[in-house]
């Protein structure tokens, strides 16, 4: 029988697993875990004799940065994350006036199939564990230390689930994830601070919103008629826009959160003037911020992005939407929205 992995498990599961040590021993080997130590020689408050015991029962999941890209626009670093079965994801460091954010993974490739996404173009190799979500920030996070002041505490304020994978498809693992992250004896990140990123799969959101968690919910809409989404997103010939939108809904109802509608504007697909006008009469009484974003360039990708921007905002704007433009982080090191994939090619 393969050894439990302590770092894929939350606070009150470890305690569970650790029943045979005193309760404040659970908090200390917590304690280290959530910041991402991956030896248990390195939790240098338990005993010698301890650590070698937790050795020989338990394992721990493992994960390195394989190398890394900074941008010379912007100050982003994008950073290919080994993992311990010798595949790799990508993960992105982006700084705001706000505070800094991480974009992580949470699959190994993608199933969604996405047509202007890099992430899915091979297909979904594995979910990726709570561990494995929890590393690429504590990664990232040592690796940016320099940037750390008397006044601050963490590097990463912020952490949205939008790399390589759909969030909703790996319910199970990202909900330790979201446990952990926010626990106040680990990392401590707000769910205020999180944004998962979804493709639309009805079902789990709803599963979300009966937990009432305050994480930012991004809804990957697109496009403003079935035919549309059905050819550049298949999850809408499973889940329409209308069954997404009342999924929406509920969700809003559920947490009283604003949900943030993501929108790729790609040149002759999305962005005309009636586009714009329907998607304002999609989001009129919803609780609701449209997030625009010019499509990104991808290899093999046959989406330009669009030069209607300014106008298909103006459109929202003057119909009472809320409507901002994506700040475009990354580019030139293939490391903005939907340029991710799960190996080197790009590094």
């Amino acid at each position: 029988m393969s050894k439990v992995s302590l770092n894929n498990l939350t606070f009150s599961q470890l305690a569970d697993t650790l029943n045979w040590l005193p309760a404040f021993r659970s908090k200390q080997v917590f304690k280290w875990l959530s910041i991402g130590t991956q030896s248990f020689d390195d939790m240098t408050n338990l005993s010698k004799d301890l650590r070698a015991t937790l050795s020989n029962k338990y394992n721990l999941c493992t994960a390195k940065i394989i190398t890394k890209l900074a941008s010379k626009t912007d100050g982003t670093i994008k950073y290919l994350i080994g993992l311990n079965d010798g595949n790799c994801v990508e993960s992105v460091f982006m700084r705001y006036a706000h505070g800094n954010s991480v974009c992580i993974s949470t699959q190994v490739g993608c199933n969604m199939g996405c047509s202007f996404c890099a992430s899915g173009k091979n297909g979904k190799v594995r979910n990726l564990t709570a561990a494995e979500m929890l590393l690429q920030i504590s990664l990232i996070e040592q690796d940016n230390a320099h940037l750390l002041d008397e006044n601050h505490t963490r590097v990463i304020s912020n952490i949205v689930l939008m790399g390589i994978g759909e969030p909703l498809d790996n319910y199970e693992n990202v909900l330790n994830f979201l446990e952990i992250i926010n626990h106040p004896d680990g990392f401590n990140i707000s769910h205020r601070n999180i944004s998962l990123s979804t493709c639309g799969l009805v079902d789990k959101i709803r599963d979300l919103a009966d937990l009432h968690m305050q994480i930012t919910l991004s809804v990957s809409l697109h496009a403003t008629s079935n035919e549309v989404r059905s050819n550049i997103m298949p999850v809408n010939k499973r889940y329409p826009i209308d069954e997404l939108l009342k999924a929406c809904d509920y969700y809003t109802n559920a947490t009283s959160r604003r949900i943030s509608y993501e929108y790729a504007l790609i040149d002759g697909v999305n962005d005309t003037a009636d586009d714009a006008k329907v998607l304002a009469d999609l989001m009129q009484n919803r609780l609701a911020h449209v997030n625009l974003i010019p499509v990104n360039a991808i290899k093999d990708g046959a989406y330009a992005p669009s030069p209607n921007v300014k106008k298909f905002k103006d459109i929202l704007t003057k119909n009472g939407i809320t409507a901002t433009v994506r700040r475009t982080l990354g580019a030139d090191i293939a490391a903005a929205c939907g340029q991710l994939r799960n190996n080197a090619e790009q590094m």
